[in-house]
Protein backbone atom coordinates (compact mmCIF):
# COMPACT_ATOMS: atom_id res chain seq x y z
CA UNK A 1 0.00 0.00 0.00
CA UNK A 2 1.20 3.50 -0.86
CA UNK A 3 -0.07 6.40 1.18
CA UNK A 4 0.24 10.13 1.40
CA UNK A 5 -1.64 12.33 3.83
CA UNK A 6 -4.78 12.46 1.69
CA UNK A 7 -4.94 9.32 -0.48
CA UNK A 8 -4.19 5.62 0.04
CA UNK A 9 -3.45 3.42 -2.94
CA UNK A 10 -3.36 -0.35 -2.70
CA UNK A 11 -3.64 -3.45 -4.88
CA UNK A 12 -5.91 -6.48 -4.57
CA UNK A 13 -4.57 -8.67 -7.34
CA UNK A 14 -5.47 -6.97 -10.62
CA UNK A 15 -7.65 -4.41 -8.81
CA UNK A 16 -6.29 -1.05 -7.66
CA UNK A 17 -8.01 0.69 -4.75
CA UNK A 18 -7.93 4.44 -4.13
CA UNK A 19 -9.15 5.57 -0.71
CA UNK A 20 -9.75 9.27 -0.08
CA UNK A 21 -8.25 10.16 3.30
CA UNK A 22 -9.52 13.50 4.56
CA UNK A 23 -11.99 12.15 7.14
CA UNK A 24 -11.79 15.36 9.19
CA UNK A 25 -13.17 17.15 6.10
CA UNK A 26 -15.47 14.24 5.16
CA UNK A 27 -13.12 13.59 2.23
CA UNK A 28 -13.89 16.92 0.57
CA UNK A 29 -11.92 17.51 -2.62
CA UNK A 30 -9.26 20.19 -2.66
CA UNK A 31 -6.61 20.95 -5.25
CA UNK A 32 -4.10 18.48 -3.84
CA UNK A 33 -6.59 15.61 -3.57
CA UNK A 34 -7.88 16.11 -7.12
CA UNK A 35 -4.33 15.96 -8.42
CA UNK A 36 -3.52 12.94 -6.25
CA UNK A 37 -6.55 10.97 -7.52
CA UNK A 38 -5.70 11.79 -11.14
CA UNK A 39 -2.06 10.77 -10.75
CA UNK A 40 -2.83 7.59 -8.82
CA UNK A 41 -5.49 6.43 -11.29
CA UNK A 42 -3.17 6.88 -14.26
CA UNK A 43 -0.34 5.18 -12.37
CA UNK A 44 -2.61 2.19 -11.62
CA UNK A 45 -3.30 1.76 -15.34
CA UNK A 46 0.41 2.05 -16.14
CA UNK A 47 1.13 -0.61 -13.50
CA UNK A 48 -1.26 -3.06 -15.18
CA UNK A 49 -4.39 -2.79 -13.03
CA UNK A 50 -7.46 -4.14 -14.82
CA UNK A 51 -10.07 -2.50 -12.61
CA UNK A 52 -10.12 0.36 -10.13
CA UNK A 53 -12.20 0.96 -6.99
CA UNK A 54 -12.60 4.43 -5.48
CA UNK A 55 -13.90 4.87 -1.93
CA UNK A 56 -13.67 7.18 1.07
CA UNK A 57 -12.26 6.67 4.54
CA UNK A 58 -14.62 7.10 7.45
CA UNK A 59 -18.31 7.92 7.26
CA UNK A 60 -18.39 9.83 3.95
CA UNK A 61 -17.48 8.93 0.37
CA UNK A 62 -16.86 12.56 -0.51
CA UNK A 63 -18.84 15.47 0.92
CA UNK A 64 -18.09 17.77 -2.00
CA UNK A 65 -15.52 20.36 -2.87
CA UNK A 66 -13.58 22.00 -0.08
CA UNK A 67 -15.19 25.44 -0.10
CA UNK A 68 -11.92 27.03 0.95
CA UNK A 69 -10.54 26.50 -2.56
CA UNK A 70 -13.54 25.96 -4.79
CA UNK A 71 -13.61 29.42 -6.31
CA UNK A 72 -10.22 29.31 -8.03
CA UNK A 73 -9.69 28.46 -11.71
CA UNK A 74 -6.79 26.21 -10.74
CA UNK A 75 -9.07 24.07 -8.60
CA UNK A 76 -11.76 23.84 -11.29
CA UNK A 77 -9.17 22.78 -13.87
CA UNK A 78 -7.85 20.10 -11.51
CA UNK A 79 -11.34 18.88 -10.58
CA UNK A 80 -12.65 18.56 -14.12
CA UNK A 81 -9.34 17.29 -15.44
CA UNK A 82 -9.53 14.48 -12.86
CA UNK A 83 -13.21 13.69 -13.44
CA UNK A 84 -13.02 13.63 -17.22
CA UNK A 85 -9.71 11.79 -17.03
CA UNK A 86 -11.37 8.94 -15.13
CA UNK A 87 -13.96 8.58 -17.90
CA UNK A 88 -11.15 8.21 -20.47
CA UNK A 89 -9.12 5.58 -18.63
CA UNK A 90 -9.26 2.21 -20.44
CA UNK A 91 -10.24 0.17 -17.38
CA UNK A 92 -13.58 -0.08 -15.52
CA UNK A 93 -13.84 2.02 -12.36
CA UNK A 94 -16.23 1.22 -9.51
CA UNK A 95 -17.23 3.79 -6.91
CA UNK A 96 -17.78 2.17 -3.51
CA UNK A 97 -20.02 4.85 -2.05
CA UNK A 98 -20.08 4.95 1.74
CA UNK A 99 -22.13 7.75 3.21
CA UNK A 100 -22.47 11.18 1.67
CA UNK A 101 -21.57 11.82 -1.97
CA UNK A 102 -22.48 15.48 -2.20
CA UNK A 103 -21.68 17.92 -5.00
CA UNK A 104 -18.23 16.98 -6.23
CA UNK A 105 -18.75 13.65 -4.43
CA UNK A 106 -21.67 12.83 -6.73
CA UNK A 107 -19.53 14.03 -9.64
CA UNK A 108 -16.75 11.66 -8.60
CA UNK A 109 -19.23 8.78 -8.31
CA UNK A 110 -20.67 9.36 -11.80
CA UNK A 111 -17.20 9.73 -13.31
CA UNK A 112 -16.77 6.10 -12.30
CA UNK A 113 -18.31 3.48 -14.58
CA UNK A 114 -20.27 1.59 -11.93
CA UNK A 115 -21.51 2.39 -8.44
CA UNK A 116 -21.92 0.15 -5.38
CA UNK A 117 -23.51 1.93 -2.42
CA UNK A 118 -24.03 1.01 1.21
CA UNK A 119 -27.15 1.80 3.24
CA UNK A 120 -25.80 5.18 4.35
CA UNK A 121 -25.13 6.51 0.84
CA UNK A 122 -26.73 9.78 -0.22
CA UNK A 123 -26.35 11.74 -3.45
CA UNK A 124 -26.96 15.45 -4.07
CA UNK A 125 -25.68 18.32 -6.23
CA UNK A 126 -26.87 21.35 -4.23
CA UNK A 127 -25.38 24.08 -6.41
CA UNK A 128 -28.69 25.99 -6.31
CA UNK A 129 -28.14 26.43 -2.56
CA UNK A 130 -24.68 27.96 -2.90
CA UNK A 131 -24.89 29.89 -6.17
CA UNK A 132 -22.33 27.70 -7.92
CA UNK A 133 -22.57 25.57 -11.06
CA UNK A 134 -21.35 22.24 -12.36
CA UNK A 135 -20.36 21.60 -15.95
CA UNK A 136 -22.81 20.37 -18.59
CA UNK A 137 -21.22 16.90 -18.57
CA UNK A 138 -22.30 16.45 -14.93
CA UNK A 139 -25.93 17.39 -15.57
CA UNK A 140 -26.20 15.35 -18.77
CA UNK A 141 -24.54 12.32 -17.19
CA UNK A 142 -26.91 12.49 -14.22
CA UNK A 143 -29.82 12.53 -16.67
CA UNK A 144 -28.47 9.50 -18.53
CA UNK A 145 -27.75 7.47 -15.40
CA UNK A 146 -30.60 8.44 -13.07
CA UNK A 147 -33.22 9.49 -15.62
CA UNK A 148 -34.38 13.01 -16.31
CA UNK A 149 -36.94 13.08 -13.49
CA UNK A 150 -34.47 12.43 -10.66
CA UNK A 151 -31.84 14.59 -12.38
CA UNK A 152 -34.27 17.49 -12.55
CA UNK A 153 -35.09 17.10 -8.87
CA UNK A 154 -31.39 17.07 -7.99
CA UNK A 155 -30.51 20.06 -10.13
CA UNK A 156 -33.65 22.23 -9.99
CA UNK A 157 -34.97 21.53 -6.48
CA UNK A 158 -31.64 20.78 -4.75
CA UNK A 159 -33.14 17.42 -3.77
CA UNK A 160 -31.16 14.37 -2.68
CA UNK A 161 -31.36 10.64 -3.30
CA UNK A 162 -30.78 8.03 -0.64
CA UNK A 163 -29.36 4.62 -1.50
CA UNK A 164 -32.71 2.96 -2.19
CA UNK A 165 -33.92 5.79 -4.42
CA UNK A 166 -30.60 5.79 -6.28
CA UNK A 167 -30.91 2.04 -6.80
CA UNK A 168 -34.46 2.35 -8.04
CA UNK A 169 -33.60 4.95 -10.68
CA UNK A 170 -30.35 3.33 -11.82
CA UNK A 171 -27.85 5.80 -10.42
CA UNK A 172 -26.54 2.99 -8.20
CA UNK A 173 -25.89 -0.39 -9.82
CA UNK A 174 -25.68 -2.62 -6.75
CA UNK A 175 -26.21 -2.33 -3.00
CA UNK A 176 -23.21 -3.28 -0.91
CA UNK A 177 -20.06 -2.39 0.96
CA UNK A 178 -16.46 -1.88 -0.11
CA UNK A 179 -15.96 -5.65 0.12
CA UNK A 180 -18.83 -6.16 -2.32
CA UNK A 181 -17.34 -3.58 -4.68
CA UNK A 182 -13.97 -5.34 -4.50
CA UNK A 183 -15.53 -8.72 -5.23
CA UNK A 184 -17.28 -7.29 -8.29
CA UNK A 185 -14.08 -5.57 -9.42
CA UNK A 186 -12.18 -8.87 -9.20
CA UNK A 187 -14.80 -10.50 -11.43
CA UNK A 188 -14.56 -7.66 -13.93
CA UNK A 189 -10.76 -7.75 -13.89
CA UNK A 190 -10.88 -11.31 -15.25
CA UNK A 191 -12.79 -10.19 -18.36
CA UNK A 192 -11.17 -9.31 -21.69
CA UNK A 193 -9.33 -5.98 -21.20
CA UNK A 194 -9.41 -4.84 -24.82
CA UNK A 195 -13.14 -5.50 -25.04
CA UNK A 196 -13.77 -3.59 -21.81
CA UNK A 197 -11.66 -0.66 -23.02
CA UNK A 198 -13.56 -0.56 -26.32
CA UNK A 199 -16.95 -0.83 -24.60
CA UNK A 200 -16.07 1.98 -22.18
CA UNK A 201 -14.82 4.17 -25.03
CA UNK A 202 -18.14 3.85 -26.84
CA UNK A 203 -20.32 4.15 -23.73
CA UNK A 204 -18.56 7.26 -22.43
CA UNK A 205 -17.90 8.96 -25.74
CA UNK A 206 -14.79 10.63 -24.34
CA UNK A 207 -14.32 12.66 -27.50
CA UNK A 208 -13.37 9.66 -29.62
CA UNK A 209 -14.10 10.06 -33.34
CA UNK A 210 -15.54 7.34 -35.54
CA UNK A 211 -12.14 6.40 -36.93
CA UNK A 212 -10.75 5.80 -33.43
CA UNK A 213 -13.76 3.71 -32.45
CA UNK A 214 -13.51 1.64 -35.64
CA UNK A 215 -9.79 1.10 -35.05
CA UNK A 216 -10.41 -0.12 -31.50
CA UNK A 217 -13.20 -2.39 -32.74
CA UNK A 218 -10.80 -3.95 -35.26
CA UNK A 219 -8.11 -4.25 -32.58
CA UNK A 220 -10.43 -6.32 -30.39
CA UNK A 221 -11.27 -8.73 -33.23
CA UNK A 222 -7.59 -9.09 -34.19
CA UNK A 223 -6.44 -9.75 -30.61
CA UNK A 224 -4.90 -12.86 -29.14
CA UNK A 225 -7.68 -12.77 -26.55
CA UNK A 226 -10.24 -13.71 -29.23
CA UNK A 227 -8.12 -16.78 -30.03
CA UNK A 228 -7.73 -17.57 -26.34
CA UNK A 229 -11.50 -17.48 -25.86
CA UNK A 230 -11.93 -19.93 -28.76
CA UNK A 231 -9.31 -22.28 -27.29
CA UNK A 232 -10.95 -22.07 -23.88
CA UNK A 233 -14.32 -23.04 -25.34
CA UNK A 234 -12.75 -26.04 -27.06
CA UNK A 235 -10.86 -27.06 -23.92
CA UNK A 236 -13.89 -26.43 -21.68
CA UNK A 237 -12.09 -24.03 -19.33
CA UNK A 238 -12.24 -20.40 -18.38
CA UNK A 239 -10.24 -18.12 -20.70
CA UNK A 240 -7.18 -16.31 -19.39
CA UNK A 241 -7.11 -12.91 -21.07
CA UNK A 242 -3.88 -10.99 -21.48
CA UNK A 243 -5.13 -7.80 -23.11
CA UNK A 244 -3.31 -8.28 -26.37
Amino acid sequence: MASDAILDTSRDGDVAVLTLRRPDRRNALDLALCRAIDAAAHEAVADGARALVVTGEGTAFCAGADLGGVYGDEFLEALYGMLHGLTRLPIPIIAAVNGAAIGAGTQLAIACDLRVADATARFAVPTAKNGMAVDAWTIRTLGKLAGMGPARRLMLAADSLDRDAALACGLVDRPGTLDDALAWAREIAALAPLTLAYNKLVLNGSGADDATIEAEFARVWASEDVKEAARARTEKRAPVFQGR
